[in-house]
């Protein structure tokens, strides 16, 4: 497993303030934080057009996250360049490629089949971008601190999805989605200057070079292994429960901007208590919990309660999230270290490509049934999967914590 050595510039760290004196790691998560804000403001802006233009709950779903199925041909085919000798190099090459589909968004009169074939060219290069991303943190951060720090990015992302949300919901009121795409790109080229000038290049121990052959070998041994029941559970509860999210502006337009923010102020509670307070074995201890939190509450919209008892329960459901980073923690102790930028980044990859199939599930299932219902029947879902999976996680955790101890 990789060691605290693998990155000797980094010391040793307990809390968020001393990780941001890392500049590299303050670089990479400025970064992270104006490209997860980009993200949410386009995907909200293109969500509310699809649904103004077919009011059609799949079609809405689709659009607000479609670039999550080409994560997977990422994984399959070149994820293996985020292992390469200049990851720095390549972050930087990603990050271009997103600025320029991103502004292209904003044309005006851009057709709906242009827009969505946009979400999947970057979606492919964005599973890439994550990868690498994540080769990088582990490189440099202690392994002792690698928790912590996916924590920040976690709460990050959940904070600047809440202020995306409120914000996206707001600026439409006055702006077009067009303008709104403009703010945005805005935001990416921001996050591109800043990785660009923090980020220095490292190597990452490759020892052959990167392409579809080096992925492809490196993919058959990771769903070969134990690993696959932790695979599992970061992508399949979390997408389902994702599923539900996407069907928030077709089960009520005018609050899903409420709902989508409560959601995100849930995960960031989550990864905050979960990252900063629990301590390894305690986070190890209630992972099952967490997974199961992600769905139970969203049962109560068979229901129909109250608006506030419904963000309520999206609240509280959100807090399970947090259950990934136990998850990441043991499989980044089964992994060798000069395949960690791929492997994070095929986990990455399929979990936002569990939550594209997840919207694409919901939004299908929607088209027959009330929303209401299909959220909860979503969510039943996610907790039988959850609770099948779990003698197999097990299993998996007592291989990496016997690894840990040799």
């Amino acid at each position: 497993m990789p060691s605290d050595n693998s990155a000797p510039t980094a010391p040793a760290t307990t809390s968020y303030r001393a990780l941001l004196r890392n500049s590299e790691f303050a670089g990479l998560y400025a970064s992270f934080t104006l490209t997860v804000a980009a993200s949410t403001l386009s995907g909200f802006a293109l969500g509310t057009m699809v649904n103004q233009q077919t009011r059609s709950p799949f079609m809405t779903a689709v659009s607000m996250y479609g670039a999550t199925f080409a994560t997977v041909f990422g994984a399959l085919t070149l994820m293996s360049i985020a292992d390469g000798r200049r990851p720095r190099r390549t972050l930087v090459a990603l990050q271009c490629v997103s600025l320029v589909g991103v502004a292209a968004q904003a044309i005006p009169g851009l057709p709906l089949a242009a827009r969505f074939a946009l979400l999947l060219v970057l979606g492919f290069f964005q599973s890439l971008g994550t990868g690498t991303r994540m080769g990088l943190l582990a490189e440099v951060v202690p392994t002792s601190t690698y928790a912590l720090a996916r924590s920040l990015m976690n709460i990050t992302s959940g904070g600047m999805a809440i202020l995306g949300y409120a914000i996206g919901a707001m600026l439409l009121r006055y702006l077009s989605p067009q303008e709104v795409f403009v703010i945005a790109t805005v935001l990416t080229g921001l996050g591109l200057v800043v990785v660009a000038t923090t980020v220095r290049e490292h190597s990452i121990r490759l020892t052959r070079r990167p392409g579809l052959r080096q992925t492809w070998t490196t993919n058959i041994a990771l769903f070969s292994s134990g690993q696959r029941a932790l695979l599992l559970n970061l992508w399949v509860p979390n997408g389902l429960i994702v599923g539900c999210e996407a069907l928030f502006i077709s089960y009520d337009p005018d609050q899903a901007g409420a709902l989508l923010a409560a959601g995100s102020a849930g995960m960031l509670l989550g990864d905050l208590t979960v990252g900063r307070l629990l301590t390894a074995d305690q986070r190890r201890r209630y992972a099952f919990v967490l997974r199961l939190l992600l769905a139970v509450p969203y049962l109560l919209f068979a229901i129909h309660p109250p608006m506030m008892v419904v963000m309520a329960a999206v609240f509280a459901a959100s807090a399970g999230f947090a259950a990934t980073l136990p998850l990441q923690e043991q499989l980044l102790a089964l992994t060798p270290d000069p395949v960690r930028g791929q492997v994070q980044g095929v986990e990455s990859a399929g979990r936002m490509t569990w939550q594209g199939i997840g919207a694409a599930i919901a939004g299908g299932v929607a088209q027959h049934l009330t929303p209401s219902t299909t959220i909860a029947a979503i969510a039943t879902v996610s907790v039988a999967v959850t609770v099948v999976s779990r003698p197999f996680v097990v299993r998996t955790r007592t291989v990496s914590i016997e690894r840990a101890s040799a």
